[in-house]
């Protein structure tokens, strides 16, 4: 008789359930916020790290030197610039994610919106990273049929830079997939 008394009818909730249910809510607002963090840093590192990069070298040491930046290849320039602007837009994006943890009401108009961006901002910066990508794979294998020598046995600076800001820029699209994921799982609680 006791046990039927404690266990809620069918169609109400118990109080426990509800409150887990808002600490789930802000637990899930807080990992978006530090997996924003973790966005900005790598794209921005990223835009960085191929900003900054160049090398010179020499070819006959009297007469002339070579130099490799990373504004000779549009390609490169567009990395830049994508992970520039979805840089840009994460540190934007943080006083809505700050917002979502200190609110503890139902914030579903702002998290469309972010799922919104943050898929436009996952496409580009996969575009950025994989048209790098493949300028990179090119510098350092080099391709017989269309004449592209592999130029990373000169450079070896240049390439690694670059080769390492691509890390950030992929490992960027890895955590804006789990924002979308985490953004998509807390309005769907809602």
């Amino acid at each position: 008789m006791k046990a039927e008394a404690e266990a809620p009818e069918a169609g109400e909730t118990s109080s426990r359930h509800a409150i887990s249910a808002l600490e789930m809510n802000r637990g899930i607002s807080i990992l978006d916020l530090i997996l924003r963090i973790i966005a900005v840093v790598g794209t921005f590192g990223s835009a960085i790290a191929m900003g900054t990069t160049n090398e010179t070298i020499s070819i006959f040491p009297q007469f002339s030197q070579v130099t490799a930046e990373y504004d000779d290849l549009p390609t490169f320039t567009f990395f830049v610039i994508a992970n520039s602007i979805v840089s840009g837009y994460l540190v934007l994006s943080l006083p809505l994610s700050i917002f979502h943890v200190i609110r503890r009401t139902p914030a579903k108009k702002t998290r469309i919106i972010l799922v919104i961006f943050d898929t436009v901002m996952l496409a580009l910066i996969t575009a950025g990273a994989s048209a790098a990508a493949a300028i990179v794979y090119l510098a350092h294998e080099g391709n017989a049929s269309a004449n592209w020598l592999a130029f990373c046995q000169q450079f070896d600076s240049f390439c690694e830079r670059t080769s390492g800001s691509l890390i950030g820029s992929f490992g960027a699209m890895v955590v804006f997939i789990l924002i979308i994921i985490t953004s998509t799982v807390a309005i769907s609680r809602r």
